[in-house]
């Protein structure tokens, strides 16, 4: 007989407080939101919320324009 789990659910990290102020300098938090393939990670994976998730992604981007982060891998 097959129980069903719930997952916990994910929380924003920034939301919570444990990540202030990410900029586009910060590579090393950056990274944890790109895959190996360059790709920006979704919602549904990083836990973030919608503001946060649009903040993060607007600072890949830029990191990605000045060459701090590569466009794919």
């Amino acid at each position: 007989m097959a129980e069903s789990y719930r997952k916990k659910k994910k929380i924003c990290l920034m939301c919570a407080g444990k990540i202030k102020n990410v900029t586009y300098k910060d590579v090393d938090i950056l990274r944890k939101y790109i895959n190996e393939k360059g790709k920006i990670l979704p919602r549904r994976v990083t836990g973030n919320c919608a503001e946060h998730q649009r903040y993060m992604a607007t600072q890949i981007k830029r990191a990605r324009a000045i060459a701090l982060l590569p466009y794919t891998k």
